[in-house]
């Protein structure tokens, strides 16, 4: 089956301009898609860099060298992002420099990022600077950035998004990706989840602050999430057709954020607060969380307090906006298309994911800090907690 033919349908769909902002020429998600991806490298590139950590080479980056030996390919370069002393592979300045150095040292044709989001991240964001191409090759079903051009860097304890480059193609293998640990698979369907606030705020931003919208980015992003959620028993079973369905589901949100051109579709309050909560950790030496995972629980904590302020009539207090008084009625019927913060946990306990911050190992401070100031981390962006902490 081939189960990439939704993300092709979606495409083809397109205009012209939309499909040359994805730039991508092939989306594979298939059981072997590492042989077409060596097929696939050999035909383009003479030089080439794999970026892995230590896991993912075990995982997929020393078959990718196998392959591409019997593929003949004249030069290929493997290299090893350092974790950082608490042993986590973090998207930072030194990783993009050590990634850098090595890409001028050896001069390759492109990079063929091997592993979840973070070296993802590393690898766009050294690929535009250098102007060099990359493959993405997701070990893990995980995160919903594999074919983003925004890569999400920490600058001086700060994450900052900033725009680079998507893959010119992706090779999703699922023999891979079902062997991933549960938790990444878990954290995948969390990121996933993440989409029923991130797409209420979008609409929040359009209503009240003139925020750029696209329905058409909007339904491809809602009905990727309506079918992972309905996939969700496949998904907890490790089963390759729900596998599938959430990496496909993954991909359309990606492709969602490429024709926007922007995180909105994808992102809201609730990645904010994964954010602040990420920053956090690192300001005082912690080991990272999966980002999924943080998505996931900080999804349910902003249902809960979206519920709240549509059953107090937060829009129609003193000192709010009056943009969100005069459409508080509309945005309040957006409110209740949010599952309840207790329907969320359900769907993440569903498939083994964690569901309250203290599974995660976050504090009853650190999480009100956030929802406290969260806001501040992307200000730009008028999600309905950035109203609510902002109010006169």
């Amino acid at each position: 089956m081939r189960y990439e033919a939704s993300i092709m349908s979606i495409i083809e769909g397109l205009d012209q301009e939309m499909r040359e902002s994805i730039g991508m020429d092939a989306i594979v998600i298939e059981a072997g898609a590492l042989q077409k991806a060596a097929a696939y490298i050999a035909t383009s590139f003479s030089s080439i860099m794999i970026v892995v950590d230590h896991n993912t080479y075990q995982v997929a980056g020393k078959q990718l060298e196998k392959l591409l030996a019997e593929q003949q390919v004249e030069k290929v370069i493997t290299i090893f992002i350092t974790s950082n002393s608490i042993g986590d592979v973090v998207a930072d300045e030194q990783s993009l420099i050590e990634l850098t150095l090595a890409a001028k040292q050896f001069q390759p044709d492109v990079f063929i990022a091997v592993g979840s989001g973070t070296l993802h991240d590393i690898t766009r964001m050294v690929g535009y600077t250098l102007n060099l191409p990359f493959i993405s090759v997701p070990t893990a079903p995980s995160v919903d950035g594999f074919n983003s051009k925004g890569a999400p860097i920490i600058i001086r304890g700060e994450k900052k998004t900033i725009v680079s480059i998507g893959p010119d193609a992706v090779f999703a293998d699922l023999d891979i990706l079902k062997s991933a640990p549960r938790e990444l698979i878990a954290a995948g369907f969390g990121d996933i989840l993440g989409k029923f606030t991130s797409l209420f705020d979008w609409k929040f931003g359009q209503l009240t602050n003139q925020e750029p919208f696209m329905e058409q980015a909007y339904t491809i992003t809602k009905q990727a999430l309506d079918k992972c959620v309905e996939a969700a028993e496949l998904i907890e079973r490790g089963d390759q057709k729900g596998i599938a369905y959430l990496m496909s589901g993954l991909i359309e949100s990606g492709i969602a954020m490429l024709i926007f051109g922007k995180s909105h579709p994808a992102s809201g309050a609730e990645h904010h607060v994964s954010h602040y909560w990420e920053m956090d950790f690192i300001k005082h030496g912690r080991k990272q969380l999966l980002h999924g995972a943080k998505v996931g629980v900080s999804c349910t904590l902003i249902a809960e307090l979206y519920h709240r302020l549509s059953a107090e009539d937060f829009g129609l207090q003193a000192g709010v906006r009056d943009s969100v008084r005069e459409n508080w009625v509309q945005i309040q019927e957006h409110i209740e298309q949010i599952p309840s913060a207790d329907e969320l946990r359900s769907m993440l306990a569903k498939v083994g994911g964690p569901v309250t911050i203290a599974k995660l190992g976050i504090s009853d401070e650190l999480a009100e800090n956030a929802l406290r100031n969260a806001h501040l981390v992307r200000p730009e962006r008028y999600t309905l907690l950035h109203a609510y902490n902002t109010r006169g």
